[in-house]
């Protein structure tokens, strides 16, 4: 009987142990694992699916004319095992509407009549639209017929809007020059635990979209350049053939080719003299497309290797007003950017054909676009370059629903802009910027809003969204990978981005798939840094000298499972540097007693966390009496 008790009770703790491994998983995405569409192991179940849709859309702009027309032709496939009886239609712009819901105030010169729907033909019948009832960027639209499994659904939208005077993430740059983004109806993702997305867009959520295949033509004023998601199918058409020409060259060129310059500009002869030219593009398997026009804007051009072992190059353009410095030095700085992403970290080819930086105001990634703002200061102009940059990985190439879990990709990108800056400009200014321009404001805030866990969805945050966003995750992945180590870090990471590139991974796809690639149950690290409200902060509360050395007595007051640095001062004046990885922290998250092993005296001792700032850093040093 004795014998059977104790056995039972090393079961319970066993099965404790077990338990206390697992993860949080709220009850939708435990529907999903539990019907297949997502597996334990980190790839996709045998039961996934995601919808797809062919976009086919024309729009004409005709600066300074501030009304955009647009038509579109949506083949809609229903690759769920559910029947439609509606479609979620995603009407961004319709942000700029009077008495829209937006996390912003809005001046004058934000606010627009919206998106104007002209005509709406669901498979050939006209659906009745009320331009005036409909303001919300989220408009339910029912089906005459519903939309069965595996089967598809055509869209036949024209529509009008103003370009915002305001311009951010999208607008009127000058009067001449406009960036267009979220500018044509769209159908919203319908996925596998959340159904429809039916998120306010509130002019902060970014992006959730499938991965679609696109047609775009851009008709615009002869004179007027055009820049694009996608390659130009038509640049015989709509350039001059020297213009042409150059613009090939730039495709295998190294050093940038000048496209078109103020001086080319000022004859007016770059493009066709039709009195207006359409511009084509295509892109397949993307998430968005972006669109930037101006008939005076230089245009610059290179490219890059990003693939040796096939050789394949992608181009790197730039279009900008000529007095902005830092944007010609534009092509070269993405030039590294592709090239270094694809060799280094994330160490996974550039998988797109072009890159163009756009210059306006937002500092905004979109797929094969990055809209960023001037700056007379070029190294943060480059930094903030390779940000945008960074986010063709996380989130157009892994689909991500940032607008829920917006850790998943400004996280990534947050990482990612340290290593590369670390080889720009060196490993201490880089890490001196992180710190100052990442971490130092949520270190030093004590709001409630600042130490929410970061699965918190983003979705539900106002305050505390950009550490839960941008620096919390980043410290996370930067953790990991002092643990892991470099190669099996990376291992693990490319095990998720091969699991989910062109998918939409949730965060237990991440968490699962970095356990299977490192071949470690990691569920503990991800416990102590996603679902708790921890911070960072030790305290060195003794050290005693031992006869292997000495025992260092350290408190985590904070709670995160930081790495950190002892160092040391010996009597005879030398000094010492002991590294400890998250993984000491493994058993005890609280309380650890460390044993540094050493034969020398110690005379002071410091913790440095480096980038892993201490919210304390009083109670951090020990000197011997």
């Amino acid at each position: 009987m004795r014998k059977s008790i104790i056995l039972s009770a090393f079961m319970c703790l066993v099965l404790w142990q077990v338990q206390a491994q697992e993860l949080y998983m709220p009850r939708d995405i435990k529907r999903a694992y539990e019907k297949g569409t997502h597996a334990m192991d980190g790839k996709p179940g045998k039961n996934y699916w995601e919808n797809h849709g062919h976009y086919h859309i024309s729009i004409t702009a005709m600066p300074p004319d501030r009304t955009v027309k647009g038509h579109e032709v949506i083949t809609y496939f229903n690759n769920s095992p559910d029947t439609l009886k509606r479609l979620n239609m995603k009407l961004i712009l319709n942000i700029h509407r009077p008495g829209v819901a937006r996390f912003s105030p809005a001046g004058d010169d934000y606010l627009t009549p919206g998106v104007q729907i002209d005509n709406f033909l669901i498979n050939g019948t006209k659906k009745d639209w009320n331009n005036k009832t409909m303001a919300s960027t989220n408009q339910m639209v029912g089906l005459l017929k519903p939309l069965m499994p595996h089967d598809s659904v055509n869209l036949d939208i024209t529509w009008h809007f103003e370009v915002s005077k305001q311009s951010g993430r999208e607008g009127m740059i000058d009067s001449t020059t406009y960036y267009l983004a979220y500018f044509y109806p769209r159908v919203s993702v319908y996925d596998d635990y959340n159904g429809w997305d039916t998120l306010p867009f509130l002019d902060a959520q970014e992006f959730y979209n499938d991965f679609n295949d696109y047609t775009l033509n851009v008709t615009v004023p002869k004179n007027y350049l055009v820049w694009a998601t996608g390659t130009l199918q038509n640049p015989s058409q709509v350039l001059q053939p020297e213009y042409e020409k150059r613009l090939q060259e730039s495709f295998t060129s190294d050093s940038t080719i000048h496209v078109a310059t103020k001086e080319d500009l000022a004859k007016k002869n770059i493009t066709a003299q039709n009195e207006q030219n359409t511009w084509t593009w295509k892109a397949t398997n993307v998430s968005d497309m972006a669109v930037g026009i101006s008939d005076h804007y230089d245009w610059d051009a290179a490219s890059t290797v990003v693939d040796d072992a096939t050789g394949r190059r992608a181009s790197m353009q730039s279009a900008f007003n000529d007095r902005s410095a830092d944007f010609h030095h534009a092509v070269q700085a993405g030039r590294n950017s592709l090239s270094w992403l694809s060799h280094n970290w994330p160490g996974v080819p550039y998988p797109f054909p072009k890159m163009t930086s756009f210059e306006g105001f937002a500092d905004m990634e979109y797929p094969m676009m990055v809209n960023d703002s001037h700056t007379d200061d070029i190294r943060f102009a480059q930094f903030v370059q390779d940000h945008e940059i960074a986010h063709t990985f996380f989130p157009f190439y892994m689909g991500i629903n940032e607008s829920r879990y917006a850790f998943m990709d400004e996280g990534w990108a947050t990482t990612f802009e340290r290593l590369i800056g670390a080889s720009e400009v060196g490993q201490d200014k880089a890490d001196n910027l992180y710190k100052q321009f990442r971490i130092n404001r949520w270190i030093h805030d004590p709001a409630t809003a600042e130490d929410l866990p970061i699965i918190t969805p983003s979705s539900e945050l106002r305050g505390g969204y950009g550490n839960n966003s941008y620096g919390k995750p980043s410290l996370s992945y930067f953790a990991l990978k002092d643990m892991l180590g470099d190669e099996l870090f990376k291992k693990a990471l490319h095990t998720y981005m091969d699991n989910w590139n062109g998918k939409h991974p949730i965060p237990w796809d991440y968490f699962n798939s970095m356990n299977s690639g490192s071949g470690q149950d990691l569920n503990w690290f991800f416990n102590n840094w996603f679902f708790s409200n921890d911070y960072i902060d030790l305290d060195l509360q003794n050290v005693t000298k031992t006869q292997a050395g000495y025992n260092f007595a350290i408190k985590n007051i904070g709670g995160f499972a930081v790495p950190f640095d002892i160092k040391v001062t010996y009597t005879d004046g030398t000094t010492a540097i002991f590294h400890q990885t998250p993984v000491v922290w493994k058993k005890d998250q609280k309380q650890l007693n460390l044993l540094v092993k050493t034969k020398k005296d110690i005379k002071s001792a410091i913790l440095d966390g480096g980038i892993f700032m201490d919210a304390d850093e009083s109670n951090n040093k020990w000197t011997a009496k």
